[in-house]
């Protein structure tokens, strides 16, 4: 994870490799911490070091301090590389190619970390060779030093470029990137929690629509009350029939 060096200039810095080593001595082992760092600003600036200590901590700090010391400019174009190019330092090589707006950085660990902290976001690359990791930042380094724009080389030339072919490659993949105007897009938003909670309100409406019915049902209670009423009336009315058919009963027995 990128550092922050210094917030004015935008420098920061990313520890590469942390190596540690041991020595035998009478009393046992002695360990030593060596870290490999890459430092940059994002705009061109670009720088490695390299530093041991016995602690960790002490020896990303001293790599830091040589990095920002080493610190070079390197010639962009846009957010790629202006030409092809090839660095070497001992057994490991380090191939560098131009690529369109969009690609990326399609590197390994370390290379991408020293592109990154250089400002290249297109690029395309390949080791070839030891893969020795300070080895690898050393050739990336020393290809990246060969790079030279188009006014450099139109100098040295004594001749007028116009354009060349990688800007018209840049030109013409600027056409398929999405253009934003005013203000930014939002990015998604996780919305599974807001479903379950609907769903929720959801069942709160129909308990309503369930209250709804236990008003139907509260209806429908009234009249079976209403209904039994009738059939206790028509209770009366047979009970006292009954009695006057008793009476009738008694009297045509007293006759």
């Amino acid at each position: 994870m990128a550092e922050v060096l210094d917030e004015t200039t935008n420098l920061e810095s990313t520890t590469v490799n942390i190596y540690r080593t041991s020595a035998t001595v009478k009393g046992g082992r002695r360990f030593s911490f060596g870290a490999l760092v890459v430092a940059g600003d994002h705009r061109g600036k670009v720088g490695y070091g390299y530093a041991k200590s016995t602690e960790v901590p002490n020896a990303i700090e001293k790599a830091q301090k040589e990095a920002r010391q080493n610190l070079t400019r390197i010639p962009l174009a846009g957010q790629t590389i202006p030409h092809e190019v090839e660095g070497r330092y001992g057994a490991s090589k380090v191939r560098l190619l131009p690529a369109s707006p969009g690609t990326g950085v399609v590197a390994g660990a370390t290379v991408r970390a020293v592109l990154e902290m250089a400002g290249v976001t297109d690029c395309l690359t390949k080791v070839y060779g030891s893969n020795n990791k300070l080895n690898v930042v050393k050739a990336t380094l020393a290809g990246m030093q060969q790079l030279m724009n188009r006014e450099s080389i139109a100098e040295l030339r004594g001749v007028e470029i116009t354009t060349t072919d990688i800007e018209e490659r840049i030109e013409r993949g600027q056409r398929f990137m999405p253009k934003t105007t005013g203000e930014k897009m939002q990015g998604p938003v996780n919305t599974i929690g807001q479903e379950r909670r609907g769903g929720r309100g959801g069942r709160g409406g129909r308990g309503g629509r369930g209250g709804g019915r236990g008003g139907r049902g509260g209806d429908r209670g009234v009249a079976p009350s209403a209904s039994a009423e009738q059939p206790a009336a028509g209770a009366g009315e047979a009970s006292s029939q009954d009695q006057g058919a008793v009476e009738g009963g008694g009297e045509s027995k007293s006759e």
